[in-house]
């Protein structure tokens, strides 16, 4: 009953509704003609306004332009306008075989070099990889991630003719969603026939593959040119720092040059090196009882017994701040040069950098020539506070490593593409004959300079092709130190190496 009360009602009410409503014919005619006047004066005043409306802007656009010319012609400095950024190349359109979920280790150059490999590994298999992680767990233990030392949204765009790159692994693939993730450390120094053979095949059982040490993971030499260039392209133009890290690494090279010219100098005297390698030549004994713990702490440093002088005697050592002043006098360095020191902290501090800030004065660090509140948001981030070292030394007018590590290679490969600049790469084991003989006397000071000059002749970073050793991989020369298949372009590859290669094209 109260439903069909509704309805009634419901229906009554609309009747009332459209008995109110007068029908179309009664409408009288005088507002019809009203409505029609108002309709065209509408019309016309709109059609007024867009007219004077064009013709403000045409009287407006030559005033201001006027206004502006002279404005400009105020000025003797022309305005520069920004370029704008080249085009994206187009995405290259493949069919994914699966994800590829790398978890670099190593400090931030060997990291680097890490990154360019596992791209070509991508590359190669038709893979999707993950913005790669890094390392966290080091002894440096360094919490930054990728997107805080490199630019990740260039590093994908400008590779992305080349490999499809995620920000993160999609989360069903996840440890979290219950998804058990394949892992396993690639073989070190392998070809691309080892990828193809035996990686490849895991993704057809496994949607993701975890790569869970990248170190040295692909051969220097023997992989197809187009992987070589991938990785020259990774490490020249897909990895960027940061607009922050550029901008302060580049504030400091300025501050550097307006000073006159500069020397990089890659001191490798820090704790951590010292502790690993087992170098005590110069150290007190109980320095040497600190390193030596400090070894024994890392499970993972398997060498634990080191014999210091033997491992000197073979170059295996990086040079003492006392035995660089020497080296770098005997150069031929003056006193009055400008070095830069990059490194981090000197084993020993201050009193092991008096002799060399005694034989050269203007010895400078970056906490010396930017201001605390500059460095801050880098300090307790040494890949970072690596970065601005990396920048300095590849902008610096001569490098010289101490100790040929990752970041010593890495930086000369990167000289070597920018125009073989000057990189003295010190022989280390005939050095420290020659500083021993020196040392007790046996010859002088000229007989020593002598020597130390005619030892680094042919050891300036100059064009020259990397030594093979096929059964040793580990002691042939490092591809990213010289990447002579992407030092080509424009120049006949048979004039600089001697032999047959191919130009970098791509």
């Amino acid at each position: 009953m109260e439903v069909r009360s509704e309805s009634v009602t419901t229906t009554q009410a609309r009747s009332d509704i459209n008995n109110k409503l007068p029908p179309p014919s009664a409408v009288p005619k005088p507002r019809v003609q009203v409505w029609f006047v108002r309709v065209c004066s509408s019309i016309l005043v709109w059609t007024c306004l867009v007219q004077l409306f064009a013709a403000g802007e045409l009287w407006h656009s030559r005033i201001f332009t006027g206004l502006l010319t002279n404005q400009i012609s105020r000025f003797s400095a022309p305005i520069e306008l920004l370029p704008l950024p080249p085009p994206l190349p187009p995405p290259r359109n493949y069919t994914s075989n699966g994800i590829l979920l790398v978890s670099c280790n190593g400090g931030l150059n060997q990291m680097r070099s890490a990154i360019c490999d596992m791209v070509t590994v991508a590359r190669l298999l038709n893979l999707t990889l993950v913005v790669p992680e890094l390392d966290k767990t080091s002894f440096w233990s360094d919490p930054s991630g990728f997107e805080d030392i490199f630019n990740v949204r260039h590093f994908i765009d400008s590779l992305r003719d080349e490999v499809r790159i995620l920000r993160r692994l999609p989360k069903r693939y996840t440890k979290k969603y219950g998804y058990q993730m394949f892992e396993m450390p690639p073989v070190s120094w392998s070809d691309e026939n080892y990828y193809l053979k035996q990686v490849l095949p895991l993704f057809s059982k496994h949607k993701v593959v975890h790569f869970n040490r990248t170190d040295t993971r692909l051969a220097n030499n023997g992989l197809p040119l187009p992987l070589q260039w991938l990785r020259c392209r990774v490490n020249f133009q897909g990895l960027k720092f940061t607009p922050q890290l550029e901008a302060l690494g580049s504030k400091l090279v300025r501050i550097l040059q307006q000073r006159g010219p500069f020397v990089a100098l890659h001191l490798r005297y820090e704790m951590d090196m010292l502790a690993f390698s087992g170098c005590t030549h110069g150290c007190t004994a109980e320095e040497a009882e600190e390193l030596k713990k400090m070894r024994y702490t890392y499970p993972w440093w398997r060498e634990k017994e080191i014999v210091s002088e033997e491992r000197r005697a073979q170059g295996l050592c990086p040079l003492t701040p006392e035995e660089v002043a020497l080296v770098l006098k005997a150069l031929g360095f003056e006193k009055n040069t400008q070095i830069y020191i990059a490194a981090g902290e000197i084993y020993g501090s201050e009193h092991r950098l008096s002799v060399l800030r005694e034989a050269f004065p203007r010895i400078v660090k970056k906490e010396m020539l930017l201001e605390s509140t500059e460095l801050q948001q880098f300090q307790n981030h040494s890949s970072q506070m690596a970065a601005l070292d990396f920048m300095v030394s590849v902008a610096s007018n001569t490098f010289i490593p101490t100790y040929d590590g990752n970041m010593a290679k890495v930086v000369e490969g990167h000289r070597r593409y920018l125009g073989y600049k000057k990189t003295v790469l010190l022989d280390r084991k005939r050095l420290v004959e020659l500083l021993d003989l020196h040392h007790n006397k046996t010859l002088t000071w000229d007989q020593f300079a002598v020597a130390v000059k005619v030892a680094h002749e042919k050891r300036t970073g100059a064009p020259t092709q990397r030594r093979v050793i096929s059964d040793k991989p580990k002691e042939e020369d490092y591809f990213y130190a010289n990447p002579q298949e992407c030092l080509c372009e424009g120049t006949n590859c048979h004039d600089l190496f001697g032999h047959r290669n191919s130009k970098l094209t791509r």
